[in-house]
């Protein structure tokens, strides 16, 4: 009877409360507002011009859930393994298995649950030996990188930029076309201009408070990461110049006009040059999005005016 009233009256139980706040550390512990990064699965049916196609779209869709299940359990294991070292961070300290708020054991029986979900969602929908091959792949790759490559200076700048890519392989399988080599190419470089300029924040938190938030952040500095950045910014837009003016590409689209879409890839990427060396915000990529309302219209313009030459 209490439990009715209480209900009525829109007023949590004591243990109601606990209750949420508990399944609340839970979903921390997924990480769903990672998920976004996933979307890239997307990208090869949308340049393929099949984005209307139902049976591709669902197809993608499966994938994707698959691929966010995958990644929250690999979040997972990396919270488990960098508890000790997130305890000492600031921010980190919050993470449900630093701070305690959900066990190792119940961790790992979350992440057990989920790597047998994903599993059962690849072998039953998608059968085929490549998309098996592809989620075994991205699932060892960031087993190791949990365990070993994140501890190795450059190349887990790499590992994470080439995730990006096995998204838009996996993304291009479950959809069954073909990715050009240059969105494999433009998807590498993006992500690789992100992840540096995460790394020069990092750099900058060492510097101004002493604090290592990252492994490996003491064999980096400001000059370094900014050269890095400005190479791999110019190399971005230039590559994304010769795609727009790929015969191959305006023979595909049946339009002149590709190269116009330019101007959003470089006023976003000039936006987040601004936002990580002049006001020093290099957060995370998801955050930068979720906040920067220009970055946002960037985005939108550069899908809306993409769209429109590919599907009109």
């Amino acid at each position: 009877m209490k439990v009715s009233l209480v209900s009525i009256n829109g007023i949590y139980t004591t243990e109601q409360t606990h209750w949420i706040t508990h399944m609340i550390e839970y979903i921390k512990l997924l990480r769903p507002q990672q998920w976004c990064k996933n979307l890239f699965i997307f990208l090869p049916i949308f340049f393929a011009q099949s984005i209307g196609d139902v049976d591709r779209l669902l197809s993608c869709c499966l994938a994707f859930v698959a691929l966010c299940l995958a990644s929250s359990s690999i979040y997972i294991i990396n919270d488990w393994n960098d508890a000790d070292f997130d305890r000492m961070h600031p921010q980190k300290c919050h993470r449900p298995i630093a701070s305690g708020s959900v066990s190792v054991r119940n961790a790992f029986i979350l992440y057990s649950f989920l790597i047998i979900l994903c599993a059962g969602i690849i072998v039953y929908f998608f059968p085929s030996q490549h998309m098996i091959l592809l989620f075994g792949i991205y699932l060892v790759l960031n087993h190791l990188y949990s365990f070993v490559l994140k501890y190795i200076p450059l190349v887990d700048i790499f590992i994470v930029a080439f995730n990006f890519v096995l998204r838009i392989i996996i993304g291009a399988t479950a959809a069954a076309v073909t990715p050009s080599h240059w969105i494999i190419i433009m998807t590498f470089l993006l992500a690789l201009f992100l992840v540096m300029t995460k790394r020069r924040d990092d750099v900058v938190k060492y510097e101004k408070t002493g604090i290592i938030t990252r492994y490996n952040i003491t064999v980096f500095n400001r000059q370094f990461l900014d050269l890095s950045l400005t190479l791999v910014a110019a190399v971005t837009l230039v590559s994304y110049i010769m795609y727009t003016v790929d015969p191959e590409i305006i023979q595909r689209f049946d339009c002149n006009y590709v190269y116009s879409t330019t101007i959003f890839v470089l006023a976003g990427i000039l936006r987040y040059l601004q936002l990580t060396l002049v006001d020093e915000k290099g957060w995370s990529p998801t955050k930068i999005i979720m906040h920067d309302r220009f970055l946002q219209l960037c985005v939108v313009g550069w899908l809306a005016l993409f769209a429109f030459i590919i599907y009109a």
